[in-house]
């Protein structure tokens, strides 16, 4: 064999060698980056599950706070009791709410934001801040639960999973009432 199929055929070990390293290099920066997705999608999913729990949780003890005061529901549990438990429970929420500003892209925290004020109006009206009629009180809560959906459509789209919560196959739905109080 020449000196120049010598260099021929080191030439080509070289590049079958310089090619499967560069290969290997991309693959596996290809598998970390894909990782570190799938670890923020985790912690993005867990962060959007726990902040819609601590909305609804203060919704529920706002519901029950109002319909105490109004005389709407009994309840083994004082005003000042039920009025503690929604106090910690919207410091629960401050947290969880927090944790959204940090992984969520702008589109779930504008909706996260546009959910908190719905929430307030529904926190603020059944303790008393802010004075309504029980049809407003009702409009309240219908706000509170579209900007869930609303929420739950940006938490979607960012997480990459297709459909929606609302819209022509999934119409919005209205307070689910006791027949005696739909008025």
């Amino acid at each position: 064999m020449g000196t120049g199929e010598q260099i021929v055929t080191v030439a080509a070990v070289l590049l079958g060698a310089l090619t499967t390293h560069l290969t290997n290099f991309l693959m596996e920066r290809g598998r970390k980056k894909h990782e570190r997705s799938v670890r923020w999608d985790e912690r993005k999913l867990a962060a959007y599950e726990n902040y819609i729990d601590s909305v609804r949780a203060c919704i529920f003890l706002a519901v029950q706070l109002y319909e105490v005061k109004e005389g709407l529901r009994e309840s083994d549990q004082d005003e000042r009791q039920i009025l503690a438990e929604t106090t910690e429970a919207g410091r629960l929420r401050g947290r969880t709410f927090e944790r959204i500003m940090l992984l969520a892209e702008d589109d779930v925290i504008e909706a996260a934001h546009r959910l908190n004020d719905a929430a307030f109006q529904v926190d603020w009206q059944a303790n008393g801040k802010i004075t309504g009629s029980l049809a407003e009180w009702r409009d309240r809560n219908r706000a509170v639960f579209s900007a869930i959906n609303a929420f739950h459509d940006s938490a979607r789209a960012d997480l990459g999973v297709s459909g929606t919560v609302s819209g022509v196959r999934h119409p919005q739905r209205d307070l689910l009432l006791p027949p005696s109080q739909r008025h």
